[in-house]
């Protein structure tokens, strides 16, 4: 009886020590372990099929690279993180979902061949993992902006243009005119849209988005909102990290 008991003692025991083992990174990345410990602090994590990021899998533009994240396949969802391994400044958004779809697409610059991930937190505290691996000739992160070699890069900051479609999803894409400067150019600091915050007409938070040095230059935006709430006014409100405020409404 006594070996039994010690048989199922040690078998618990590996059976625990399999679960608290990290999950095995898909892309094997040198980088993974720094980016799960700066970004997860801890908690749970799996690499999930339902979380969907389409890419290129090359960067002809290392400046422009095109993003889609898909996470509608989960409920319960808290936040969006997104990241690229082996940026200077991995951090591209965190995305709050609150009462929208989670899915939204935007472009993003790249410093060198990398993965980009979406790391979505559950309300039960696990983290699911997808992405994609984009190959690059880089650079992206450490040029000037367009509208910083041309000098106009202030005469239509803050500017916004969009659009709203009702079908088939409660849908807007937006462009907002600003340089997105990541500071690693030599003479320019960081200077870039820090966030963005939707909500209806009548102050229902529908979803914020924070946002960080790699996105692109005059940065082209789509999310998808709920359709229950297809018949309002969608406001949004911005903010960048030299106190400019900037906003937009879009109409059904």
């Amino acid at each position: 009886m006594k070996k039994i008991f010690l048989l199922i003692c040690c078998l618990l025991s590996s059976y625990a020590s399999l679960a608290d083992e990290p999950a095995i990174d898909p892309f094997h990345s040198v980088q993974w372990a720094d980016m799960s410990s700066a970004f997860f602090q801890g908690k749970k994590v799996q690499f999930d099929e339902r979380v969907k990021v389409k890419t290129p899998s090359f960067a002809e533009n290392p400046m422009n690279v095109p993003v889609t994240v898909d996470a509608t396949e989960l409920s319960n969802i808290e936040k969006i993180i997104l990241f690229a391994d082996f940026n200077p400044i991995p951090l591209i958004a965190r995305y709050y979902p609150h009462k929208a779809e989670a899915k939204f697409s935007f472009r993003f610059k790249i410093q060198q061949s990398s993965p980009i991930r979406a790391a979505v937190l559950t309300k039960d505290q696990i983290w699911h993992i997808g992405g994609s691996w984009i190959d690059s000739v880089g650079g992206g992160c450490t040029v000037a902006s367009i509208g910083r070699l041309n000098g106009n890069w202030a005469d239509k900051l803050g500017e916004v243009y969009g659009k709203r479609w009702l079908e088939p999803n409660n849908r807007i894409r937006f462009l907002i005119n600003h340089p997105m400067d990541t500071g690693l150019v030599s003479g320019i600091p960081a200077f870039f849209i820090e966030e963005l915050t939707f909500m209806t007409e009548q102050g229902e938070l529908l979803a914020k988005i924070e946002l960080f040095e790699p996105i692109n230059e005059n940065p082209v935006l789509t999310f998808d909102f709920k359709t229950n709430h297809s018949k309002s006014i969608i406001l949004m409100v911005g903010l960048d990290n030299n106190g400019n405020e900037f906003s937009a409404e879009f109409k059904p």
